[in-house]
């Protein structure tokens, strides 16, 4: 476990040091400019999506999980994060496709900026990995994209709580403890 552990966390460090900051900073302005926000990602990628939407939640936004039984349909000028290892899931790129006709703005975050999904967005966040026989041993499939990605979704959210002049008290005012 220590091995794995260790691997991991260098890894992810690894992958995050390389993410674009100029295209960190487009994700945060067009988080913040964004009236409703969509995102969706398929299995861990999903569930990585869903825990970035309940924080957007906390802060106010108004968020919705692209599949879910309530999501309204994306409009012009909604923003729409997709979250996708390869960039080629289908039904990502599929989203991808039909909300940018719509005329939807898309980030994505993958593995591949020139993969269908990042060639259909208008700000792709790399996530890059080794492809090594260690990663393949200690870190299989997507762990370290999945884990990178949720670190780095996580992270936008002190920028976003400054931006928007929220602390941690006024998040908590909308966790789901309180309901």
């Amino acid at each position: 476990m220590k091995e794995a552990s260790a691997y991991i966390l260098k890894e992810v460090q690894e992958a995050l040091d390389k993410v674009d900051q100029i295209k960190v900073a487009e994700t945060v302005e067009m988080i913040l400019s964004s009236k409703k926000i969509f995102i969706y990602g398929v299995g861990r990628s999903g569930l990585v999506g869903q825990s970035f939407a309940v924080r957007l939640v906390q802060l106010g936004m108004d968020v919705h999980f692209v599949g879910d039984m309530a999501t309204p349909i994306v409009e012009k000028g909604d923003l729409v994060i997709l979250i996708s290892n390869t960039g080629e899931t289908m039904s990502v790129v599929q989203t991808a496709n039909i909300v940018g006709r719509i005329g939807a703005k898309i980030i994505s975050v993958t593995s591949s900026v020139h993969s269908k999904l990042g060639s259909a967005s208008d700000v792709v966040l790399e996530i890059t990995q080794n492809k090594d026989e260690q990663r393949k041993r200690l870190a299989p499939l997507g762990t370290i994209f999945e884990v990178a990605t949720s670190v780095l979704l996580d992270s936008l959210v002190p920028v976003l709580m400054q931006r928007l002049g929220q602390t941690e008290s006024s998040l908590r005012k909308r966790h789901a403890i309180w309901v």
